[in-house]
């Protein structure tokens, strides 16, 4: 536990308890010892400085032992103006080889931030779409900064406080036992007392610390609920400003109060430790003194001896703490280590098979797929030791009963009542035909669409694209052949110009106009304030979502894919964007293999082919009129939605 220290950091380690300290394992220290071996020249020089600046600032307490006990009673101006002259040198030598040894640390630090931070996002952007519908945001996020600035601590700070705080005390120790082996020994048994001192003290501390995180930690989760744009829509929609501020300021004065609790109990622990860092100096000098007077040794000495005693309980009370410091930092590595050790559910083959050009014939046999998530595949619920990670409800502020786990096999959809999501889905696809997928909700359309771009891989059978498998083909080429326009369009935080730039970064401003044109999008945006350069807000919101839709549909005209995939949400728009949209569409969808989710009769009636899904299984296929002439599913969802469109 640290024993010393300034302001509030220094106590922060004691709330640690025994039980709390992580355990380290060889291969997980190996493993994290081979991410310095990039910077290995850094850190040598860093180890060469720690004991350059260490020997120097031994030297101290020895040129003011020598002012006092030779230059000051000789009256040795010469050396006087010597010894003080080195006494304004010292710092300013010590201060320059700090620079160069912070510009080392920050260099190895920041490398390794860099090269954890890519390495995961990298990863993470090749996981599947199941990963991330199993996976907290704020978790990811917490990986990527929090637990990457833990790892970089282990190199560039908590490794650099252990070295220097070790070669300080054995080198300070070394020169004092030279000086005076028996004030060294009275320094040495004072230490007990800062021990039991800070036992006692460690657990309230930790409660106090605990109390506050969770504090804190329900503070944020309601301004993160009721300051987004959704939260704050519905705050003011249904009149509870006042209500939410009371419940904000009642959460806020819980941090508050902590907070003067948590300051008062520190300082209390500063004092205590304080008191007994002047134990130790008083039996010093009072031992010491009288040992001056019976002529056992020199006033300078005792002054010198003095001086080396505060840097050797300075660097006892930081290594006293370095196993929780150490182990702490080092774990986040585990953390960071757990997330690129993931397998790739979604992986491409060594050596894939690279399409070109293609035609686009699309095949599902014998189609098979279920939600259930592999535990493999999913990060696992960590503790973050000092941290407070207990969810909360965001505004009750209650804590949920735990309910039994459930087994990855009956873990299914929200949308879907059954273990199965796909069953037995088997259909052929003709170039530049279109197929309409019909269903009532929760049928399996989506989730069908979802699987030719690979966002998600089949159980069993296969789908192929101009006879290749999937699975066999390269994901880059596939991502270039395959355009989707999801049911909810996500636009990034940008200008229009770098939202449709996303499918083709190299496209020119006529080919962007050309494609906003055919999507029926142009002259609305040219009308905006900066027309192609303004900036569409956090996921579009600033635009309706007929404007996002056929800005997705220039996206994906700017793309130029072989296969399009479609979900044809128009219900919610009004009659002026839908008909626009539907425009677009017709353009868009010629001589593209084309898959629609259809909620429109007129796409329906375009579709060269119909499929009718239930419960996760085609049931009806055909064309409209012989779907009709079946009498079955398709004939009761026509006279219950689609006959119903004005104007037919």
């Amino acid at each position: 536990m640290r024993l010393g220290g300034g302001g509030g950091g220094g106590w922060r380690s004691v709330i640690q308890a025994e039980d709390e300290r992580p355990r380290l394992t060889r291969e997980l220290l190996l493993r994290v010892l081979r991410y310095g071996r990039p910077y290995r020249l850094q850190i040598v020089g860093m180890l060469a400085l720690i004991l350059i600046v260490s020997g120097l600032n031994l030297l101290n307490p020895l040129i003011v032992r020598d002012l006092i006990d030779r230059a000051i009673p000789s009256g040795d101006v010469n050396r006087l103006i010597f010894l003080a002259s080195m006494l304004l040198v010292l710092p300013v030598v010590r201060g320059l080889i700090s620079v160069v040894q912070r510009r080392l640390n920050a260099s190895v630090g920041e490398g390794v931030i860099f090269d954890l931070r890519v390495a995961l996002y990298e990863h993470l952007e090749r996981m599947s779409l199941r990963f991330f519908t199993h996976t907290k945001v704020g978790e990811l996020m917490s990986r990527l900064n929090n637990d990457v600035i833990g790892a970089q601590n282990a190199i560039s700070n908590t490794i650099i406080s252990i070295l220097t705080n070790i070669v300080q005390a054995v080198a300070v120790l070394a020169v004092m036992f030279t000086l005076e082996w028996r004030l060294t020994l009275i320094s040495i048994v004072i230490l007990p007392l800062f021990l039991l001192a800070a036992s006692r003290m460690a657990t309230r501390l930790r409660d106090i610390a605990r109390e506050n995180m969770s504090a804190n930690a329900q503070m944020n989760a309601m301004m993160n609920e009721t300051l987004n744009i959704g939260g704050v829509l519905l705050v003011k929609l249904f009149g509870r400003v006042e209500e939410e501020t009371r419940r904000f300021e009642a959460r806020a004065k819980a941090v508050k109060d902590i907070g003067v609790r948590r300051a008062v109990t520190g300082a209390s622990f500063f004092v205590i430790i304080g008191l007994l860092s002047a134990v130790g100096s008083a039996l010093v000098y009072g031992i010491g003194g009288y040992l001056v007077m019976q002529n056992a040794f020199t006033v300078g000495t005792i002054v010198a001896f003095g001086a080396y005693l505060g840097s050797l309980y300075s660097a006892l009370q930081s290594l006293a703490n370095a196993p929780v410091e150490f182990a702490t930092s080092v774990v986040s590595f585990e953390r960071v280590f757990e997330v690129l050790d993931l397998p790739l559910e979604i992986a491409e083959k060594p050596d894939p098979v690279r399409l070109k050009e293609i035609r686009g014939e699309l095949v599902f046999e014998n189609v098979t797929f279920r939600y259930a998530a592999d535990e493999s595949n999913l990060l696992s619920d960590v503790r973050r030791f000092g941290q407070m990670d207990q969810i909360t409800a965001a505004l009750s502020g209650e804590v949920p009963e735990e309910e039994e786990e459930e087994e990855p096999e009956a873990e299914v959809a929200a949308s879907q009542a059954r273990s199965l999501a796909l069953e037995d889905i088997s259909f052929t696809v003709q170039p530049g035909e279109l197929v309409a997928l019909v269903g009532p909700s929760g049928a399996g359309k989506t989730t069908l669409t979802y699987l030719i771009p690979r966002l998600y891989d089949p159980d069993e059978g296969r789908i192929c694209l101009d006879g290749y498998d999937l699975r066999d083909l390269s994901l880059d080429d596939l991502a270039r052949q395959v355009g989707m326009v999801t049911q909810e369009t996500h636009l990034f935080h940008d200008t229009v110009r770098t939202n449709l730039l996303y499918a083709r970064p190299d496209a020119t401003q006529e080919e962007i106009e050309e494609a906003a044109r055919a999507a029926n999008i142009h002259d609305f945006i040219a009308g905006l304030p900066h027309g192609y350069n303004t900036v569409v807000g956090e996921r579009g919101y600033r635009l309706s979502g007929g404007e996002k839709q056929r800005l997705a549909i220039a996206r994906v005209i700017l793309k130029n894919p072989r296969v399009l995939v479609f979900d044809e949400a128009t219900s919610s728009l009004d009659s002026q964007s839908e008909a626009l949209i539907q425009e677009a569409l017709k353009r868009v969808m010629q001589g593209r293999t084309t898959i629609v989710i259809a909620h429109r009769l007129s796409t329906i009636l375009a579709a060269d082919q119909i499929l009718v899904m239930n419960r996760g299984r085609i049931v009806e296929r055909g064309t409209h009129d012989e779907l009709l002439q079946l009498d079955g599913l398709y004939a009761h969802l026509y006279h219950t939605q689609f006959s119903r469109e004005p104007g037919l």
